[in-house]
């Protein structure tokens, strides 16, 4: 009977986060997840360093979220971004970043 708790409490975490990520309401304007990022330097600075596809796919995601919360509407349901296709784009650029800028607070300290 042990054996099967931690199994259990997966699929409850996942049905959990899936609730989550719909309850938020970002999917349902074909955001993801990296779009809703408050932007402060570092943040800036990740989205500088994206590739170019990455970033105009971003922006477009961006105008359009803007375009339908000003019309007051949202996307049909099959349009919208599914837990399992919001891939995390920015956070590898973002976590670089942040190691360089913590590295030459480091360097200026000595």
């Amino acid at each position: 009977m042990a054996s099967r708790a931690p199994a259990a409490t997966s699929r409850l975490m996942v049905g959990f986060r899936k609730w989550y990520y719909n309850a938020c309401g970002f999917n349902k304007l074909g955001l993801m997840r990296d779009d809703t990022i408050n932007e402060n330097n570092d943040v800036k600075e990740a989205i500088r360093r994206l590739p170019e596809q990455v970033y105009n796919d971003r922006m477009f995601r961006l105008k359009r979220a803007l375009d339908l919360s000003m019309k007051q509407q949202i996307l049909p349901k099959d349009q919208w971004t599914k837990h399992e296709a919001d891939v995390h784009y920015l956070e590898p650029y973002l976590e670089e970043v942040v190691h360089e800028r913590k590295e030459k607070e480091e360097w200026a300290k000595k």
